[in-house]
């Protein structure tokens, strides 16, 4: 479920769900669905003049989901943008493609350019805060209190120094000016041990085609300046990107110069060749491979102030929506060793730490915080030498934190705001619930000559018979009444409907778009539970609301009497 939605989209409806068949059905397979469909719900069928009028209601539904599965065009649309593609800007597509992959292939660029426009428009400003912090006096093994003076021999002076080192932060908005163009406006401060500065910086950029875009940004602050920067696509497998900087200071002019050549390897793999001239010049080469489960990045830096050779590996695990990290760094700069660990904690943001451990650097944590395109990073300077003791309260200190912020703040935080947008939903659409709930209890009412005529067959050849079918939020630990429990429905009418030849096959999508069901707990899991007979022996079987369920089988078998 999503909960960055205000609404639950109950209008919606799955013309799958509806015709019991798979997303990848044939075209045999809707049309033997909408015939089996149509025997119950055609108006012709009932003389009863409430019962046609609810016939006419049903098989109206039942025609408008065959008429847009049966059409190729009209089910490309459907199944990139839903119901509402199909009334609005679905048709504009089709006038000018042929074919339903032309339209699928359309539609997914659409919906990436749409995905992308949102996540801009939800995630501006971005931004940057860094508060590095030095910790060294927790872990000074040079402390000695013989030594103290007898002035500083008051409580406070028990307490370790613990003070913030350097500060930076960092601002920026972007205003879409046209289509191809795109005006950035970005701010930074930045402070240490008492002394900082700060620049404003304005950009514009041009987006010539999928295939490059150029850019021209002011800065004023340190000194104004003046850059030009670029993107080109030169082959299938090269791409440069580059330019150059004139910064005006009070020693004169300085120029710089920045070039980069990167070249697809393979599916996963990129090289980069990089070149940045000035003040300080530097060459650089990476190699990136970057596959499923693990990122490796190998990169070689010759230049002015460090040269150095790093390896990087991080190990993904997708299901777990986490990654670890290690990474080995030599140089003229000494030597450094940093591993850690990053966790998606909500939908937009993620939480990662890493311990460094260097010389002549020490021992330092990262903690750092994402927030879609925000970053708050929290580097934390613990000891000036390698030691065992802030190795390990770095390691273990950020493992305990994050239990306890995720259990004590962040998943009742996460379960109350569940709680109050599920029972917004139900508000917002409580008449539309009224209304499925009518509709799926007509649906009922309409299949019970059907249900009479299946179940009877079924019990003279002693095949599946449906004793007891329900569905809903089902609390194994309660006996419940459906009669008065509005949490579950009774479905045994429209599952015994379902049954052919003694088997029964309901297809992975929801089960709340079936006809004679209705969702009786919106936005919340809810499960089906089947209590049935096959050859008069027991059977029984509780499946996820999005289960594929096929009926009889020997693993549902019970030992009733």
């Amino acid at each position: 479920m999503d909960l960055d939605s205000d609404e639950e989209n109950v209008n919606e409806e799955d013309f799958y769900s509806f015709l019991n068949v798979p997303k990848e059905a044939t075209k045999d397979e809707i049309n033997n669905a909408y015939r089996r469909l149509s025997r119950v719900y055609h108006p012709d069928k009932h003389l009863d003049p409430a019962l046609k009028a609810k016939a006419e209601i049903m098989f109206n539904k039942t025609k408008k989901a065959y008429e847009v599965l049966s059409d190729p065009h009209q089910r490309a649309i459907y199944d990139s943008l839903g119901k509402k593609g199909l009334e609005t800007e679905g048709w504009e597509i089709v006038q000018r493609t042929k074919t339903p992959a032309e339209i699928r292939a359309e539609y997914e660029q659409l919906a990436e350019e749409r995905a992308e426009r949102r996540k801009k428009q939800a995630t501006n400003p971005s931004g940057n805060v860094t508060i590095a912090i030095n910790a060294t006096d927790l872990f000074n093994p040079y402390e000695n209190d013989l030594f103290e003076d007898e002035y500083d021999s008051g409580l406070l002076s028990k307490f370790p120094n613990i003070e913030v080192s350097s500060m930076q932060f960092t601002q920026g908005v972007d205003f879409p000016l046209t289509q191809k163009d795109t005006c950035t406006l970005s701010g930074q401060l930045q402070t240490q041990n008492g002394t900082g500065g700060g620049g404003v910086n304005l950009s514009w950029r041009h987006l010539f085609s999928h295939k490059g875009w150029a850019e021209v940004e002011m800065t004023a602050g340190s000194g104004p300046a003046i850059s030009l920067k670029g993107f080109r696509t030169l082959t299938r497998r090269f791409f440069w990107n580059g330019g150059t900087i004139l910064q005006f200071t009070p020693e004169g002019l300085r120029p710089g110069i920045m070039s980069t050549l990167a070249m697809q390897i393979d599916k996963h793999s990129i090289g980069y060749v990089s070149y940045h001239g000035g003040v300080r010049s530097m060459f650089s080469t990476q190699i990136v491979r970057d596959t499923e489960k693990n990122r490796y990045n190998f990169s070689i830096q010759v230049g002015v102030p460090h040269s150095y050779v790093q390896l990087q590996y991080t190990r993904k695990w997708l299901s777990r929506e986490m990654k670890l990290r290690l990474a080995v760094k030599l140089g003229t700069f000494g030597g450094v060793v940093e591993y850690g660990a990053e966790k998606k904690v909500s939908k937009h943001s993620n939480l990662s730490f890493s311990v460094v451990c260097g010389v002549p650097a020490g021992v330092k944590l990262k903690i750092r915080l994402t927030r879609a395109n925000q970053v708050y990073s929290f580097p934390i300077h613990l000891c000036e030498e390698i030691m065992p003791s802030p190795v390990f309260y770095a390691t273990i200190a950020p493992m305990l934190l994050y239990i306890v912020v995720k259990k004590g703040i962040v998943e009742p935080f996460l379960k109350e705001e569940k709680s109050k947008k599920l029972e917004k939903q139900k508000q917002n659409n409580f008449n539309k619930l009224l209304e499925k709930r009518r509709e799926a209890m007509a649906a009922q009412e309409l299949m019970q000559a059907s249900y009479s005529r299946i179940k009877s067959e079924e019990e003279k050849k002693k095949g599946l018979i449906i004793v007891k079918a329900i569905y809903g939020r089902i609390n194994p630990d309660s006996a419940q009444d459906t009669e008065t429990s509005n949490d579950i429905i009774d479905v045994t009418i429209p599952i015994q409907c379902l049954v052919k030849d003694s088997k029964l096959v309901i297809y992975e999508n929801s089960k709340s778009d079936l006809p004679g069901f209705f969702d009786p707990v919106l936005g919340e899991d809810k499960v089906l539970q089947v209590i049935y007979n096959y050859h008069d022996q027991p059977y029984e079987v509780t499946i996820k609301d999005k289960e594929t369920l096929r009926l009889p089988k020997t693993a549902h078998r019970t030992n009733g009497t």
